[in-house]
């Protein structure tokens, strides 16, 4: 049977279409709380000399494609027979992870071409249930890179060899632990609105859990919840934010473990810490950090790492 489990392995799904338009990039920054500040007018404001894409965006494209109109949920996620696997059940499938690799800026507008590419790099089993990592690269259309990202989720009670099993060729980098003899180097609070899930939903997810109450309910959230994506871009513009002045160019890498959800309306607290260099030649700090729900009190998101230029090292090249 774990024959069977590492056909998954490698396994490459056929590749999608997906666009994007500047209002789509504006959409996206408003979902993920842009606008709060006049630093943000670069990622919601067209006219702006610096427009840009916030280097977060290529997330939503797993779901968008390259509509640019809404869509039915379980169409967009819905996958085909994966080798080795049992069928997935939607509705017990979780986001448990998701990192990015910013690897070149993003025009403002796509044009035709772009592809999703999807490999399937690893699968683990355990008693509670199977999680599936997934690589995803968005290339041009001559088939450069501009994003490298990990994905994994967690299927309850999912069950194939009955036994513990894991295989893992690819993955993204592991936050190093948050140190515990020192306070933060930096504190971001924000507040997510009460409609910011019906914001978000524009890039893209149009899960009805993050709109209906009664799904949410019924999925024992007590109403709806943020996606866990705008959660995880939140945080993204809190890095940006606290350690590189705003410079949308300076994130290169951005990777978390989802670990509690978050309703609109909460509000959200990025703690974070340098602990050492980034990668040899791209001139990054690493920061581990972890975001907690004030409302709730809990750590919305945990196993934080990310790669930014910081910003005495931006005044030093200006």
């Amino acid at each position: 049977m774990a024959a069977e489990i590492s056909k998954l392995i490698g396994y490459e799904a056929p590749d999608r279409p997906v666009s994007w338009l500047k209002r789509d990039l504006i959409l996206y920054a408003l979902g993920i709380g842009g606008g709060d500040s006049n630093d943000d007018l670069s990622y919601i404001y067209e006219l702006d000399p610096n427009f840009a894409a916030f280097p977060t965006y290529p997330v939503v494209l797993t779901f968008k494609g390259d509509s640019q109109d809404v869509n039915l949920f379980a169409e967009t996620i819905k996958s085909s027979a994966l080798p080795g696997l049992p069928p997935v059940d939607l509705g017990k499938s979780v986001h448990g992870s998701q990192s990015i690799e910013i690897l070149k800026t993003l025009p403002v507008a796509s044009g035709p071409g772009w592809k999703w590419k999807t490999k399937y790099t690893g699968v683990s089993e355990n008693k509670s249930g199977v999680v599936i990592t997934s690589e995803n690269l968005l290339v041009d259309p001559q088939g450069v890179p501009y994003a490298k990202l990990y994905s994994s989720s967690f299927n309850i009670g999912m069950k194939i060899t009955g036994d513990k099993f894991a295989k893992v060729i690819a993955g993204p980098p592991q936050a190093k632990p948050i140190p515990k003899d020192r306070k933060p180097d930096w504190v971001v609070r924000q507040k997510t609105s009460p409609d910011q899930a019906l914001l978000y939903r524009l890039s893209g997810d149009y899960n009805p859990l993050h709109i209906d109450p009664q799904v949410g309910r019924a999925a024992g959230f007590g109403g709806t919840i943020l996606h866990g994506l705008a959660t995880f871009g939140f945080a993204a513009r809190a890095l940006i934010s606290a350690v590189a002045y705003d410079e949308p160019d300076t994130l290169k890498f951005i990777g978390v473990r989802f670990t509690s959800p978050v309703k609109p309306g909460d509000v959200l607290e990025t703690h974070v810490w340098e602990v050492g260099p980034g990668p040899t030649g791209t001139g990054t700090i690493e920061v581990a950090f972890v975001t907690k729900n004030l409302t709730s009190g809990k750590d919305a998101l945990g196993g934080g790492i990310a790669y930014v230029v910081k910003a005495q090292a931006l005044l030093a090249v200006m």
